[in-house]
C-alpha cells in the first residue's frame, strides 16, 4: 500500500482522465523537458552497451548468451547478448512468481506498476538509442513511441485493470428477507488470474506494442515472460529490468516478469506458446502467425496483425494541405506503421475543392509532389523516414515496381548526415485502377503507396469497405465537406468495426493513435482480435469467483 499511496494523485489523475477520454499524459514527450545531461548520458550508455552482454536483467545468470540484432542505421551488428534459457525452465520460474504475485492486492500491484513507470522513465534517453538502433526508428519517433507515448499505454493498462478490479466489493453480508426471520450468507468476490502470460514482440515498435499486454497482465496478477522479436531485443530488456528492480526491492519474485530470447534460426515462440501452462497470449505481427497464435486452443489470445489501412478522398477545401499530411503519414518511419495508409482511393472525376474540381491527374501529382518536397528536405527529409528495419522490407520496396500498375513515384535512398550507412528508402507510388484489387488489396508494409482510381465516392466507399473485409484494417481516413458523404463514410466504416479520421491536416496524423482516449485495434475484423485499452483487453485475463458462507 505504501507505493499505492505514494502514487495515488497519479492514479486518481488517471481514472478521470480514462473516464473523460480528454488529452492527459504524466510523461512529457519533448525530450528538452528532461535532465539537460540525460541524452550524452544515453549516448555512453548505447557505446558501452554494444558488444557486450547484457548484465541488467535479475534473472538467474546463464551460460548462454545470445543476440542477433543489426542496426539500420550502422548496418552493422550491434553485438549485444542475451541469457538464454530454456522453455521449461522459464515456464518453471513463471509458476512459481505467480503463486505470489496473484495474491497481492490490486492495490499493491497497481503501486509496484506505476513505480516500475517511474522507473522506465528515468531511462528513456537510454531506450532511445536501443530502438534507433534496432527498429531504424529516427531519434524524435524512438524517444516518443519507446518512451513517453509507451508509458502512456502501459498506465492506462494499469488503470483500467484497478477500475475492473475494484468495480464489486471484496466480500459483504448478504440479506434476504424472509418475513419472520432473514436469510444471511456471507459472500467474497475475488479476481482470480488465468496463469502464465506470454507477450510476443515486434521488430518495428518493440516496447509501444508489448507494454499494453505486459502490463494488463501484471495488473490482472498473472506472471508474464516477454519474448522480444529476435532483431528487436534491446529496448524491452532495458523495461523489463527496471520492471525486476521494483520488484527485487520490494521482495517480489522477480521472475513475476522474465525476458525469454531466441533467434531468427533457433525460435522458441512455438513451444512458448503451446506450453500447456501459458494460458494468456499477446502477439503483434504478421497475419499468418497471428491467425496460429488465435488458433491455439486453451489459450485466450490479443492480437495486432496486418490490415490495408485506405484513404478515401472526395471533396476537401485546401488539396495542398491534404496531400501534404497524407505525404506524411506514408512517409512517417518508412511507412512501417501499423496504422499507415496504404490506398488512396480518388475518383476519376477529381477532387472537389473550394476552388474548383482538381483533375485526378492533377491530385495524384500533389501527392507526389508533396512526398518530394518532404523526403528531398535536408532537415526533415531523413528524420520523418528513420531507416528501414528488415531485409524483407527493403527487398519489397525493391521489388514493387514490378507489380503492376502505373509508378508515379520510384523510390530513392537519401542520406543521413550522422548515419551516412543508414538504409533508408523513400515512398514509392503506384497508380491502379479500380479492378486491379490483386495489386492493391494486400497489405505491402513499408514506405510503398496505391493510388486507386475509382468510379465515384461511393465506389471508393465499397471498395475500401470490401477490403477490410476481407484483410482488415486498423484505421482509415477520410476527407469531405459533404456531411451526408462523411455520414455514409463512418457508417460504412464502423459497420466493418474501423474507426475514421476525418479531414486531418497539418499535425493531425492517422498514424497517431493517443493514450486514454484513442482506442487502438477495435478487435473486429481481421487486423487483429483485440483492442488496447478497451474494458474487454483486461476483464479477459481474470475470472470473478464468488465463494459464500452460511
Amino acid at each position: 500500500m505504501e507505493l499505492f499511496n505514494h502514487h495515488k494523485s497519479k492514479i486518481e489523475e488517471a481514472i478521470k482522465a480514462l473516464g473523460q477520454r480528454n488529452y492527459f499524459t504524466i510523461y512529457p514527450e519533448s525530450p528538452k523537458l528532461y535532465q539537460e545531461d540525460a541524452d550524452q548520458n544515453a549516448r555512453n550508455y548505447i557505446s558501452k552497451t554494444m558488444n557486450n552482454n547484457f548484465d541488467e536483467l535479475l534473472q538467474a545468470k546463464s551460460d548462454v548468451y545470445i543476440g542477433e540484432e543489426v542496426s539500420p542505421f550502422l548496418q552493422m551488428g550491434i553485438g549485444v547478448k542475451y541469457p538464454a534459457y530454456h522453455v521449461e525452465t522459464l515456464i518453471t520460474n513463471a509458476q512459481f512468481a505467480n503463486k505470489s504475485w496473484n495474491k497481492l492486492s490490486v492495490e499493491a500491484r497497481t503501486g509496484l506498476l506505476i513505480e516500475a513507470l517511474e522507473r522506465i522513465k528515468s531511462r528513456f534517453f537510454d531506450i532511445t538509442y536501443a530502438t534507433m538502433h534496432t527498429t531504424g526508428q529516427s531519434y524524435m519517433m524512438s524517444f516518443q513511441a519507446s518512451g513517453p507515448h509507451s508509458n502512456d499505454r502501459a498506465l492506462e493498462a494499469v488503470i483500467e485493470g484497478y477500475i475492473q478490479l475494484t468495480k464489486y466489493v471484496n466480500e459483504v453480508d448478504w440479506i434476504k428477507p424472509l418475513g419472520k426471520y432473514e436469510l444471511k450468507i456471507h459472500k467474497n468476490f475475488k479476481a482470480i488470474s488465468k496463469g502464465i502470460g506470454l507477450v510476443i514482440g515486434c521488430s518495428t515498435f518493440p516496447i509501444w506494442n508489448t507494454v499494453p499486454g505486459l502490463f494488463a497482465n501484471l495488473i490482472t496478477g498473472n506472471a508474464t515472460i516477454v519474448k522480444p522479436h529476435a532483431k528487436a531485443v534491446l529496448p524491452i530488456a532495458i523495461v523489463v529490468a527496471e520492471i525486476q528492480k521494483v520488484l527485487s526491492e520490494n521482495n517480489i519474485d522477480i521472475n513475476t516478469v522474465q525476458l525469454a530470447v531466441d533467434t531468427i534460426d533457433k525460435p522458441i515462440t512455438k513451444e512458448l506458446a503451446e506450453h500447456e501452462s501459458v494460458k494468456l497470449i499477446d502477439y503483434t505481427g504478421g497475419s499468418v502467425f497471428g491467425s496460429y497464435i488465435e488458433s491455439l486452443k486453451n489459450k485466450t489470445t490479443f492480437t495486432e496483425k496486418a490490415g490495408v489501412n485506405s484513404v478515401i478522398i472526395d471533396s476537401v477545401v485546401d488539396l495542398k494541405s491534404v496531400m501534404q499530411n497524407i505525404a506524411l503519414s506514408i512517409s512517417l518511419y518508412s511507412g512501417q506503421m501499423c496504422t499507415a495508409p496504404q490506398n488512396i482511393f480518388i475518383s476519376k472525376h477529381g477532387v472537389k475543392t473550394n476552388d474548383g474540381i482538381v483533375p485526378y491527374e492533377d491530385a495524384v501529382k500533389l501527392l507526389t509532389d508533396s512526398i518530394t518536397g518532404l523526403v528531398d528536405n535536408p532537415k526533415a527529409g531523413a528524420a520523418t523516414l528513420g531507416a528501414i528495419q528488415s531485409d524483407i522490407t527493403m527487398k519489397r520496396v525493391v521489388s514493387i515496381k514490378n507489380i503492376g500498375g502505373k509508378i508515379a513515384l520510384e523510390s530513392k535512398h537519401i542520406n543521413n548526415e550522422e548515419f551516412v550507412d543508414a538504409r533508408i528508402a523513400t515512398p514509392i507510388v503506384i497508380e491502379v485502377d479500380r479492378s486491379q484489387v490483386e495489386i492493391f488489396g494486400n497489405e505491402c508494409f513499408g514506405p510503398i503507396a496505391f493510388v486507386i482510381k475509382t468510379d465515384n465516392v461511393d465506389d471508393s466507399i465499397s471498395l475500401a469497405k470490401k477490403l477490410i473485409l476481407d484483410k482488415g484494417a486498423i484505421t482509415c481516413g477520410a476527407y469531405s465537406t459533404d456531411t451526408d458523404v462523411m455520414s455514409k463514410i463512418e457508417e460504412e466504416m464502423n459497420e466493418v468495426f474501423t474507426p475514421v479520421s476525418f479531414n486531418f491536416t497539418g499535425a493531425a496524423l492517422i498514424n497517431s493513435h493517443a493514450a486514454f482516449s484513442d482506442l487502438h485495434v477495435t478487435g473486429g475484423n481481421a487486423a487483429g482480435n483485440a483492442g488496447f485499452v478497451n474494458a474487454e483487453y483486461i476483464v479477459k485475463r481474470f475470472v470473478w469467483v464468488g465463494n459464500r458462507f452460511a
